[in-house]
């Protein structure tokens, strides 16, 4: 299958299927992946992350497959397009 036809088949859902799955090593039915099976999701995720999700992360793949490291300022500044730079997420310890 070629990373074109693979792209094009995976919606959002199963990325995030896939991301979770390598995350827990664990299907979302608790069925463990293999180690195979780990690595081609891993693969697939990382292939995604670079082609498709613009993402605004830390740290990502880019299109070149490459780790992009993202400084402190252009974090801040990314957070900052997606709403109030100043908000923060506060949680109980029994939340997480």
């Amino acid at each position: 299958m070629s990373i074109e036809r693979l792209l094009a088949g995976m919606t959002p859902e199963v990325y995030d299927r896939l991301r979770q799955a390598v995350e827990t090593g664990k299907w979302p039915d608790g069925t463990p992946l293999s180690e195979a099976q780990r690595a081609s999701s891993m693969q697939a995720v990382l292939l995604y992350q670079s082609k498709v999700e613009k993402s605004s992360e830390h740290m990502t793949v880019n299109e070149r497959g490459e780790i992009v490291h993202k400084s402190k300022r252009e974090f801040k500044d990314a957070l900052a397009q997606d709403g109030d730079e100043n908000t923060i997420a506060r949680f109980k310890q029994d939340d997480i």
